[in-house]
């Protein structure tokens, strides 16, 4: 993780589940591809404060939570235990370092993580890695947003995320022939009166080229939709919600 990506999730951590709740539909779509949960073995690649994974170990999955920062970790350690479920720092470019070959019936990579690798052949590196790690037939679903939309119109402001602690103000800046744009954030926190503003790369990955790694990756099966209810993907929406099969 670079530098500044690190710097941003540190500096929102102890927000980060007031401005991304669980949302059930993860679950259920979790539940969709997957059948029923238990005897599943699970690695959620940027668990965050394990909001989603805890969930996951509740509906009878074994599971594996990593992240790089550790201000998300410590409090997924403290807040979200469960005996099915295991926290660990780990770099989603080093699955093959961390793990055996195919221990996993599904890898789960929501939350936008995959496009804080700023390049295609890390994006390739990290899906060759899953690929490795996915027993046969396994799966892997991802979750970001949608860039041929935000780069196309341009997209250059997010939902701002309004809660009765923080104000959470989400920009894109585009910089012409370049894949990476900046993603610009204000967290507002109201109690104290205080801005923490911060600036992360990010790889604007559209759908084309990301079916084009996960092909070359040895992937199969692909679908793309609009969101985490399958509704057809393709215009004016911000989710990129994909799976696919070993």
């Amino acid at each position: 993780m670079h530098d500044s990506q690190n710097i941003f999730y540190t500096s929102i951590s102890k927000y980060y589940s007031e401005i991304f709740p669980f949302n059930p539909t993860q679950l259920k779509f979790v539940k969709n591809k997957l059948g029923e949960l238990p005897g599943k073995h699970i690695l959620d690649i940027g668990c965050a404060t394990g909001e989603l994974a805890y969930q996951l170990a509740e509906s009878g999955a074994e599971v594996i939570g990593i992240d790089l920062n550790e201000d998300l970790l410590q409090q997924a350690i403290s807040k979200k235990m469960h005996e099915k479920l295991t926290f660990q720092q780990g770099n989603m470019l080093e699955l093959t370092q961390d793990f055996k070959a195919q221990q996993f019936d599904a890898v789960l990579c929501f939350g936008n993580t995959l496009v804080h690798l700023n390049s295609e052949s890390l994006v390739l590196q990290m899906l060759e890695g899953v690929e490795t790690v996915l027993k046969s037939g396994g799966q892997l679903l991802i979750q970001l947003l949608n860039y041929d939309y935000i780069c196309s119109e341009p997209v250059e402001t997010l939902p701002v995320i309004d809660t009765e602690n923080i104000r959470f103000v989400r920009r894109y800046n585009f910089t012409d022939d370049s894949d990476l744009i900046g993603f610009q954030t204000d967290l507002e926190i109201k109690a104290i009166n205080r801005i923490v503003s911060n600036e992360t790369p990010l790889l604007a990955l559209k759908s084309k080229t990301l079916k084009t790694l996960l092909k070359k990756a040895g992937f199969r099966n692909i679908q793309f939709y609009a969101n985490f209810k399958q509704d057809a993907f393709g215009g004016k929406h911000l989710p990129l919600v994909v799976s696919c099969e070993k």
